[in-house]
């Protein structure tokens, strides 16, 4: 268990003191020196480290590329450079940041002209409303609804799944991020609303066939617990939606025969059925799962839903430090100890996420996991 990630070392909590000394000993290795500033020192250090790393995104995923798009979406590809753009426009409200986030994303849009994927961080919705969201914050009103039309047109597939990468769970995100960020509205309710029943009338068919769970999906054949792909995700969406009281019962219940299927020691199965406790990400396992128990928590206000969410933070905690691209910087890559990803300057498996959590750190108590800004 212990060959996937960095046993975490680090104090639980530690109180820091006006005036504190700001050297660190030299004996500290490189994550503990970062860890033992002063807060304001820390964060200072990590913006800078976050804007360096942005640069180098932006330098090896668009420039060197000629400005061309391969990957368009949010996920691995080049929409979530523009996307750490627009965050880093968000903390430093430099400009130039935001001219070239909208120049990514209309290369994207381009791109994803003859694709047939609809969601917010795969598909042609992430592209319409990153885009439509950066141009209300340049004030271009014509532009903002040129790409509202175009996320109009975007029709959903009879065959489409239901999870958030790939399915309608996926779509009704990007309307939430519209309706956040542009205005309420933006993807009018009753298109949404009917999205939602479709997403419910599934899940109770499914959840009909056995095992006592009131919602239940099936992707690939698998019944899935995670963000990507299965319960979390989908509850997750769920839980923003306003819902009739039967519906609000069923995703309650839904979350509550996770949390009773969960390992003993607190994580969760990848899929039902699975027994093997090892994967902490946040498309399987803990991490995705305390997202989506957090704003349950907001939600219900249940003891259950406080405790799971605190509990599930606490695996990923003690087994989230995964020997790839993470919070472990310099040392770690440089020297090898740390895999790079598989695609490693990718905003959801490289570097780019290392860069928008950083940036985030500027103000920890409003950070928030990349897309859930909602």
């Amino acid at each position: 268990m212990g060959e996937r990630f960095f046993r975490n070392e680090m104090p639980e909590f530690v109180r820091e003191e006006a005036g504190e000394d700001e050297t660190v000993s030299e004996s500290k290795g490189t994550l503990k020196k970062l860890l033992s500033l002063p807060y304001r020192s820390f964060s200072e250090k990590l913006r800078r480290y976050a804007l360096s790393l942005k640069d180098t995104v932006v330098r090896e995923t668009w420039e060197r590329s000629g400005k061309r798009v391969g990957d368009y979406t949010l996920y691995t590809g080049v929409l979530g450079t523009a996307y750490l753009l627009f965050k880093s426009y968000q903390v430093t409200r430099n400009e130039e940041d935001l001219k070239l986030c909208s120049e990514i994303v209309e290369s994207c849009y381009v791109a994803s002209r003859d694709s047939e994927r609809v969601t917010f961080i795969c598909g042609q919705a992430g592209v319409c409303a990153l885009g439509a969201v950066a141009a209300k914050h340049f004030g271009d009103h014509q532009l903002q609804d040129r790409y509202l039309s175009r996320f109009h047109e975007i029709t959903l597939p009879s065959g489409l799944p239901y999870e958030l990468l790939y399915g309608r769970a996926g779509y009704l995100w990007a309307c939430l991020f519209l309706n956040k960020h542009v205005g309420k509205e933006s993807v009018s309710s009753a298109r949404m609303r009917s999205v939602v029943e479709e997403i419910f009338r599934e899940g109770r068919q499914l959840g009909k066939r056995g095992g006592g769970c009131p919602l239940m999906y099936e992707w690939h054949g698998k019944r899935y617990y995670g963000a990507a792909h299965g319960l979390a995700g989908i509850m997750n969406v769920l839980l923003h939606m306003e819902l009739e009281q039967d519906e609000i019962q069923d995703v309650a219940g839904t979350l509550s025969y996770m949390i009773r299927n969960r390992f003993t020691s607190g994580n969760y199965p990848s899929s039902e059925g699975s027994e093997s406790d090892r994967l902490v990400h946040w498309c399987h396992g803990a991490p995705g799962v305390a997202l989506t128990l957090v704003k349950a928590a907001q939600v219900f206000r249940t003891q259950e839903s406080v405790e799971a969410a605190m509990e599930a933070g606490e695996v990923v905690w003690n087994r989230g430090l995964l020997k790839r691209v993470g919070i472990c910087h310099e040392k770690l890559i440089s020297e090898g100890e740390m895999h790079g990803g598989d695609r490693p300057l990718s905003l959801f498996e490289g570097v780019g996420g290392m860069a928008y959590m950083f940036l985030d750190m500027n103000d920890p108590a409003q950070a928030l996991f990349p897309g859930y800004e909602l």
